[in-house]
């Protein structure tokens, strides 16, 4: 249903669909919370396997250095005090220089971090703009490329996209019974 109205608006605007695509990465890395795997998946429909992983990854990472600098600003002028409340906002706070840039690298890395998360913490980081930016991208690489295969498998309905959706179901139905059991 998303991937269709991409997709739809995509054909609309032709040959700006790329400019499109970096713009709504952009506003999903903002808002934090909604996942770019339907964008993933209209940007693989409709550039193909490589464009689109190539332009899902544009627009990712410059969501992601757009976040991280609102967040920064939005953060110490709006609710400056509010990271003195978590212990680990606190100790993010402090790092800074390489610890800093391996910190962000390694969450990119895990492909399941929330991105939202992951920015935020760089923003409460002392990290500069510029290496918040390498190593996020960096970062973003190995995980755009194992979302965009299994985005893609899942998208030509093979025996890969079967078992791939599979699992992720079943992962699901886990989480969901894990957090029954558990009240």
């Amino acid at each position: 249903m998303w991937k269709d109205q991409v997709l739809e608006w995509f054909s609309a605007v032709g040959p700006f669909a790329i400019l499109l695509s970096i713009l709504f990465n952009t506003i999903i890395s903002i808002l934090a919370f909604m996942p770019s795997v339907f964008l993933t998946a209209a940007n693989l429909a409709f550039f193909g396997f490589w464009w689109g992983t190539l332009i899902s990854f544009l627009g990712e990472s410059i969501g992601a250095v757009v976040s991280f600098w609102l967040y920064r600003k939005g953060i110490k002028k709006f609710a400056p005090d509010a990271l003195m409340k978590n212990k680990w906002l606190i100790r993010l706070q402090e790092t800074d220089g390489r610890e800093a840039f391996l910190l962000v690298l390694a969450l990119r890395l895990f492909p399941f971090a929330p991105s939202g998360l992951v920015t935020l913490a760089g923003a409460t980081s002392r990290i500069s703009l510029v290496g918040f930016a390498v190593a996020s991208t960096v970062g973003k690489i190995p995980a755009l490329m194992l979302e965009a295969f299994s985005v893609y498998q899942v998208l030509q309905w093979n025996t890969a996209g079967k078992v791939i959706l599979a699992l992720v179901a079943v992962g699901f139905i886990v989480l969901v019974l894990r957090g029954r059991l558990k009240k």
